[in-house]
C-alpha cells in the first residue's frame, strides 16, 4: 500500500516540522565535515526518547512504502541504524507490512549463534536503513554484506538528504548520488534540503532562514 502523492508531500513536510520540534534541525551557523560553514544543521541522535523516536519510525515507514521498493527485509548497520531498523518494523508492521529486520555486529562472535548478522534472516530484497549519508563507507559495506549472503541491496533510506556536493574537487554530485552511481544502489531520504527550503517558504517570519539557506544551496548545491 503506498500513499498518494499528495500524502507523500505531507509527510514529508510534517517530518520537516517534527524534527525543527525536537531540535534536531537547527538553524544558525554550523561547520560540516567538509568545513563549510552551513546555515542548518540535522542531529538524528536528538530523537532520543520513545516518543521521538516511534515518530520517526514512522516517518521512515512512510518514506519506505512511498518508495515504491519491494522489501523482504529491513537491514540496520551498526550502530544507528540498529534502532532505526527496529524501530521502522514495528511501524510497517502497525501499517499492515510485518517484515523481518537485522543487524550486524561490529565483530563476529566465535560462542552462541555465532557469526556477524543478528535477527532475522539477510534474504530477498534489503533494504539499509541509516540515520544520513556522507562518505558512503559505512554502507558500502553493508551492500557488500548483503551480496556476500546472497540478497539484494535494493535502496538505502536516510532520515535527510542534504543535496549538496561531496568534498571530492571538481564533484557535482551529493553523496547519495555518487553512492547510487558507484554501487548502483538509490538512496532515498524521508526529506530532503529541498523539502526544507519548502517549508520555510510556507512560514511567516523565516525569510532570513530560507535566504541563508537558498544561498547556501546555490554555492554549494549538488546537481540535481
Amino acid at each position: 500500500m503506498s500513499p498518494s502523492p499528495s500524502a507523500a508531500v505531507d509527510f514529508r513536510q510534517q517530518f520537516v516540522e517534527f524534527a525543527i520540534r525536537q531540535n534536531a534541525l537547527c538553524f544558525g551557523e554550523f561547520k560540516t565535515k567538509a568545513g563549510r560553514l552551513s546555515p542548518y544543521f540535522f542531529n538524528a541522535g536528538l530523537f532520543s526518547d520513545g516518543a521521538s523516536l516511534a515518530g520517526l519510525s514512522r516517518f521512515y515507514a512512510q518514506a519506505a512504502q512511498a518508495s515504491g521498493l519491494k522489501i523482504d527485509t529491513i537491514f540496520g548497520p551498526a550502530y544507528k541504524g540498529i534502532t532505526l531498523a527496529a524501530g521502522m518494523a514495528m511501524a510497517l508492521a502497525e501499517m499492515g507490512q510485518n517484515l523481518p529486520f537485522c543487524y550486524n555486529r561490529k565483530e563476529a562472535k566465535d560462542h552462541g549463534e555465532g557469526g556477524l548478522i543478528v535477527g532475522g534472516p539477510m534474504k530477498g530484497n534489503v533494504l539499509i536503513v541509516d540515520d544520513v549519508i556522507t562518505d558512503g563507507a559505512s554502507k558500502r559495506e553493508s551492500v557488500e554484506m548483503i551480496r556476500a549472503a546472497g540478497a539484494t541491496p535494493v535502496g538505502v533510506l536516510i532520515a535527510l538528504d542534504r543535496q549538496e556536493r561531496g568534498a571530492r574537487e571538481g564533484s557535482t554530485l551529493s553523496a547519495a548520488q555518487e553512492f547510487n552511481q558507484m554501487y548502483g544502489v538509490p538512496v532515498i531520504a524521508v526529506a530532503t534540503l529541498a523539502d526544507i527550503i519548502a517549508f520555510l517558504e510556507r512560514q511567516p517570519g523565516e525569510h532570513d532562514k530560507l535566504s541563508k539557506i537558498q544561498a547556501y544551496r546555490a554555492q554549494y548545491g549538488a546537481a540535481l
